[in-house]
């Protein structure tokens, strides 16, 4: 990773609850520099103050589907910390129901959140890791459920767009590989955060959706996010954290 003999800068989106937030906090408590997006600035607010006042961060609300959004977190992270060093695609939206029913403006919602924005930030990131000549590291955070669908999980819609995200990731590292700008993806499974249930009443009634039985914690998604970016000879990489679910039938 670029910059690994000091602290590094990360830059983390859909920062302010769930697997954003707990990225966040693992690398806050590992010394980084932390660059956190949200599209609500009270939220983002209450997250830099469950990070005891840490003092290498900086702030930037806005929704990712705007290009604007993109530029400015990478404007960030260079004003504020002079440098760029690993890009955390984590913010996305998930509905499941049946491809009827999904009206224009969720079509449009999954587009613009999932995949354009990804795109924006991740274009912007490319651009100023160059300038900083090479080096870095991109994770997006996708779904196993987009590679594999389950029945009793209707979900086309957003499943085409983390689909399109695996492929973006396979085909930037290669594209980037020379340039020592390494790109994965996490594909998690059913992961305990609020965008799936409410409470561990909740949780554990989709366990019988995963092969262990169990819905997975924002830990395990961590710690493969982590993994990707400090493993310096991985990049292309769709790592699944799902228990076993995108494996086969069961």
């Amino acid at each position: 990773m670029s910059g690994a003999t000091q602290a590094p800068v990360v830059a983390i989106t859909g920062a302010s609850s769930g697997i954003g937030l707990a990225i966040a906090e693992s690398y806050a408590k590992s010394g980084a520099k932390l660059v956190l997006n949200a599209r609500d600035p009270h939220k983002l607010t209450r997250t830099a103050e469950t990070l005891n006042g840490h003092s290498g961060l900086a702030l930037v609300a806005g929704d990712i589907g705007v290009s604007d959004t993109a530029r400015r977190i990478v404007e960030a992270a260079r004003e504020r910390f002079g440098r760029l060093d690993v890009v955390v695609n984590n913010a996305g939206i998930f509905a499941a129901k049946p491809l009827l029913d999904y009206s224009e403006a969720d079509i449009e919602g999954f587009l613009g959140m999932n995949l354009r924005g990804t795109i924006f930030v991740t274009q912007a990131a490319v651009k100023q890791l160059r300038e900083q000549g090479g080096g870095g590291c991109i994770v997006t955070v996708t779904s196993a459920i987009s590679l594999s669908p389950l029945g009793a999980v209707p979900a086309s819609v957003p499943n085409s767009t983390k689909g399109g995200l695996n492929t973006f990731t396979q085909s930037l590292a290669l594209e980037l590989a020379t340039e020592r700008i390494r790109v994965n993806a996490v594909a998690p499974g059913l992961i305990k955060t609020p965008l799936h249930a409410r409470n561990e009443a909740e949780y554990a009634a989709l366990g019988h959706l995963q092969p262990m039985g169990h819905m997975g914690d924002v830990s395990d998604v961590v710690l493969a996010v982590r993994y990707l970016v400090d493993q310096p000879f991985s990049t292309g990489l769709v790592l699944t954290v799902d228990g076993g679910s995108s494996v086969g039938h069961w």
